[in-house]
Parts: C-alpha cells; structure tokens; sequence
C-alpha cells in the first residue's frame, strides 16, 4: 500500500503546480506566457500581464455598501430562478465540499452558498457577495475568465493568476437572457479539485439550461399576465383595500375607525382566514375558557355596526367570512417575507399581533408570524438585517438568535465586539 506522500496523483498535482508557478515567475520576468499552458489559461494570463495585475495582492473590490447591493441583488434577473440553482447544485453542494457563486454580467458576486465550511475559508479572499471577480479585478478564474469569454470554462489550482487562489478549483458558465441572447450572469462551483471533475461541468451547464429554460417560462407567463392584468383594468376598476391594522402596541385599527380589542381579534381571525370560520370554531379561537356562540353572536352584531360606520360590506354568515378582503399588516409582513423580502418585511413588522390579547386564535397568530420571520431571518438575513432583527425587545434574550448572528457577522466586523458582550448578558442572566 502506497503512503500518502508516494500517492502518483499528489505527485502530478504538485509537479504541476510547480510548473505552473514557475511559468508565472517567467512570464511576469519577460512578459512572454510558455505556450505550454492550456490556450484558456494563456490567453487570461495575458490579458491579466496586460493589466497590469499584481499575482500577489490582487484582491477583489466591493464597491456597493449594503442596502444598495441588496437591492441591486433583488431586482437581477437572476433572483427569481435562484431557487432552480439552490436544488439543482446548492443542496448537494454541502455533502460534496463545494461553494456555490452566482455572479452578474459585470463578474460582481451576487450569492456565494454552498458548504460553510469552505465559505469561510473563502472569505480570506473575499469569494464573497458583493466582491467583482471579474478579470479586470483578479485575473484568472472560472466565473471571471467564463464572463471574458463567454463560454463555460474550468480553472484548476495554479492556473489561477493569483496566487491566492492558488489552493482553489472552479467551474463556471454564463447565463444569457432566452429572449435576448444578452449576457446576464454566471453560475460557478468552487472548491478542491472535485470542482472541475469530469462531471462538474456537465452539471453547471445543465443548470445553466434549466434557469434559462425557467426564465424563457418566467418571460411568457410576464406577458401573458400583463395582457391580463391590461385586460381587466380596462374592464374594472380594482377597489381598493381598507387597511386592519394590528402589528405592536398601537391600537387597532381598521381604516379610520379605532376598534376594541375583541373587534379587532375577531376581524384579524377573518382576515387570517379568508375562506371563513364556523360560529364553533371562531368563538374557540376568540374566547378562552368554554366558548360561547351565543356571546360570539351578540358581538358579531355590533360589529356589523362598526363596519358600516367604516363603509365595509356586512359580514357573511354560515361560515362567518368578510364582505371584502382586508389588507392586513399582519398578512402584508407574511407575504414579504415568504418573498425573501426580508428588508420590507422588518420595516412593516411593526411588532407583536395584538400583543395585549390573550385570545387562544390570536395567540397562535402571534407565534405563527414571529416564528414565521425569526426563520426567515435565519436563514436568508444579511448580517446588519439580523442584527437589526434581534435588537427588536423580543429578542433581546433570544440567545440562539445572537448566536445565529454572530456566525454570519464578518470576521473583520466591528460589531462582533458587542454581539460576544450581549451574548455574556443573556447567559448571565439565565444562570
């Protein structure tokens, strides 16, 4: 049996690599690059020499703060077939040891997902979202030189200009619009030399076909409900909703009407469920203790004043079910933040659903959505959002959701600091 060190694949990986290194000292020397590299790789090292690009400090720019580049990221053409990408190459990434880019014409990173792992080694040169790995900012490398090029291309180890990226492999391939033909993106997997396997770029170019596929699909159903939407705007006139508020510590409201607090329970659990609610079942969720449909009645009656007084259609009876649809902010934040409109989400959630009732409906509502959002958050909350996200008074001793925080914070963020300090006051507190 051979020891690691006599293994004849690491033998060839390292003589390679040392060619390599050797032909990069040579070519930087005379500026002539040996024709014995791949004709890919020679042709980038030479743009890159042209360049003027520096193989030792190269490092890629971040030239959006933030909220910009969120917004940016949300409206790109390629946010709404991220989650063709996710089951296709990110679900797997994990178990195979890989990373996940997603990228926009000009080379910027827009998703960096995959193996965590590895994402944070990659963060030491800046393989984050955000970062422009074009050639023009670090010379060789797959998603950079696939932009260049406009055509799939895998990089291994020291084929890489820079030499920090010297430990890493890639596969890449562009993106283009179906309608158009224009250049819209780059997919790319990166990691060790399993990244440009055989395979690895059959499965990017197969996903490249299924998210241009999706977005030939996306385009035809665009048009086909603008038409519609053309259509029945010229017939009808949308009337317009009248506002349920019930979010925090304000009072409830619908519209201009303030309302009491069992109205306001009572037409947020019609809201909530649309389709209606049975006398039985409604006086359950609204009352504690042993429900009565007669007192559910008395009350159903004087809110049907109430709603006349606000210009609302009578409520409907047998199921109990709105005149009208309400716009609701507790369903507002819901929506935005099974969009992955995280940002709007946390601006509408003005707090807790009618956080004074004790209404056994109301209550379950209330866990719903802020379990609803805490896992949105989690999962897909950029570092300043979540942080925003658990500074909020419920969650000022939520000491999994600080963790969670502090596991995304950048290594180099100044607020680590004072997430460690918070985190020392919560598990002082609980002892």
């Amino acid at each position: 049996m051979r020891s690691p060190g006599h293994d004849p694949r690491e033998r060839d990986a390292r003589d390679l690599r040392d060619r390599l290194l050797r032909a990069q000292e040579d070519a930087i020397a005379t500026g002539v690059v040996p024709l014995s590299l791949r004709p890919v790789v020679r042709d980038s090292w030479e743009r890159a020499i042209r360049g003027a690009i520096d193989p030792d400090r190269a490092l890629p720019t971040i030239d959006l703060d933030d909220d910009a580049f969120r917004a940016y990221r949300a409206g790109h053409a390629l946010a709404p077939v991220m989650p063709v990408i996710r089951r296709l190459l990110v679900e797997g990434a994990d178990d195979a040891g890989l990373v996940v880019a997603v990228g926009d014409a000009q080379g910027r990173l827009l998703w960096v997902e995959g193996d965590p792992h590895l994402r944070r080694r990659a963060e030491d040169m800046l393989f984050v979202a955000g970062a422009d790995w074009s050639e023009s900012s670090v010379g060789t490398s797959a998603p950079g030189t696939a932009l260049q090029l406009d055509r799939p291309v895998q990089i291994r180890g020291a084929e890489h200009y820079n030499r920090i990226v010297h430990p890493w492999s890639c596969t890449a391939a562009p993106v283009h619009d179906p309608a158009t033909g224009a250049l819209l993106g780059v997919i790319d997997i990166t990691g060790t030399d399993l990244a440009v396997a055989p395979h690895a770029l059959s499965l990017v170019s197969a996903t490249v076909a299924a998210v241009e596929a999706e977005l030939r699909i996306a385009n035809l159903e665009t048009a086909v409900h603008a038409t519609i939407r053309r259509s029945r705007l010229r017939a009808v006139p949308a009337p317009s909703r009248t506002a349920l508020t019930v979010l925090g510590e304000r009072r409830p409201r619908l519209g201009d009407v303030e309302l009491s607090p069992r109205h306001a329970e009572i037409l947020t659990l019609l809201a909530w469920h649309p389709s209606g609610l049975g006398a039985e079942r409604l006086a359950a969720l609204v009352y504690e203790g042993d429900p009565s449909p007669v007192t559910l009645r008395a009350e159903i009656a004087r809110l049907r004043r109430v709603l006349e007084a606000a210009g609302e259609p009578p409520l409907e009876s047998r199921p109990y079910r709105l005149g009208r649809e309400l716009d609701l902010d507790a369903a507002r934040v819901a929506k935005l933040a099974g969009q992955g409109a995280l940002r709007k989400a946390l601006e509408h959630y003005a707090g807790p659903v009618l956080p004074a009732s004790a209404a056994p409906g109301i209550v379950e509502l209330r866990d719903e959505l802020a379990g609803r959002l805490r896992e949105s958050m989690l999962a897909d909350a950029a570092p300043d959002l979540l942080l925003a996200f658990a500074e909020r008074d419920e969650h000022r001793y939520d000491a999994a959701l600080w963790r969670a925080l502090l596991q995304v914070l950048p290594a180099r963020s100044p607020r680590r600091a004072s997430v460690v300090a918070h985190l020392e006051r919560i598990e002082s507190a609980l002892r």
